[in-house]
């Protein structure tokens, strides 16, 4: 198998604790030649659908790569640590449905494996820190070439843990979908596609507030809440100069209704 000269790391691990240097320190000592990117460690703690969504909306900017992400609030249960396949890069972490959504951007799963061949990992495993002792390590070795085969047992595409689809629902002037996702500036993400817009006029309300279908912040005044395509192709709301989430009182997992102002 060829390798790959990229590894990336997605994490909730944060920035405070040695965790993400961990990573890197292991993948630099059995992989020193390849490169690794960093797409963020900042991913709420146990956040598993936000670090899926940032997975699967970044990984089509980088190049071909072993994309390990670790949001993993089951660590060290029966839950599996997986290595999947796709035409466009590999991917390692649990089996909780952070992957699928990055693997299904890539290609598709073409092939996945479960990560137990001890000879893969660290010589002692923690079980609370599978990132550094289990998936760093099988990353490192895939990047290198490794066969996956080596790596553990093949497992059925069909059998990986997917999170649930999230609520996109549309009408007549009208669509509601879950938050996605919040940026740090407040900018709320929604599940429905950019072309849910085209059923919707310029003059919006959003819930019980005014708000206006824009293309960019500054299309609307100071402190006006718009609604746009996102660079991910998705619905977003923000507020020009201000944080949506915090106007809207908004969280991850909240349905928002977008519709036409009467």
């Amino acid at each position: 198998m060829p390798g790959y000269g990229w590894i990336s790391l997605t994490t909730d691990y944060g920035l405070e604790d040695g965790f993400v240097a961990a990573c890197h320190g292991v993948i630099a000592r059995l992989a020193p030649t390849v490169r690794v990117l960093d797409v963020t460690h900042l991913v709420p703690p146990g956040g598993v659908a936000r670090g899926a969504a940032v997975l699967a909306q970044t990984v089509g900017a980088l190049p071909p790569a072993v994309h390990v992400a670790v949001v993993d609030p089951g660590v060290g249960t029966a839950r599996r640590g997986i290595a999947l396949l796709t035409p466009g890069g590999a991917l390692v972490g649990p089996d909780n449905g952070l992957l699928v959504p990055a693997a299904e951007a890539l290609g598709g799963v073409g092939h996945a494996v479960e990560l137990t061949n001890p000879a893969w990992m660290a010589a002692t495993v923690s079980a609370t820190f599978h990132g550094r002792d289990v998936f760093a390590p099988a990353a490192a070795r895939l990047a290198l070439g490794a066969d996956p085969a080596d790596a553990g047992p093949t497992i059925a595409p069909e059998s990986l843990v997917r999170l649930p689809e999230p609520v996109v629902e549309t009408g007549p002037g009208w669509l509601a979908a879950e938050v996605l996702s919040v940026d740090r500036f407040g900018n709320v993400q929604l599940a429905a596609p950019a072309t849910a817009l085209d059923r919707l006029g310029s003059r919006l309300r959003v819930g019980s507030l005014r708000a206006e279908r824009a293309t960019t912040f500054g299309d609307v005044p100071d402190g006006a809440i718009l609604v746009f395509a996102d660079s991910a192709g998705r619905v977003a709301v923000a507020v020009n100069g201000g944080r949506a989430d915090a106007v809207l009182s908004l969280v991850n997992g909240q349905v928002v209704r977008i519709a036409d102002a009467s």
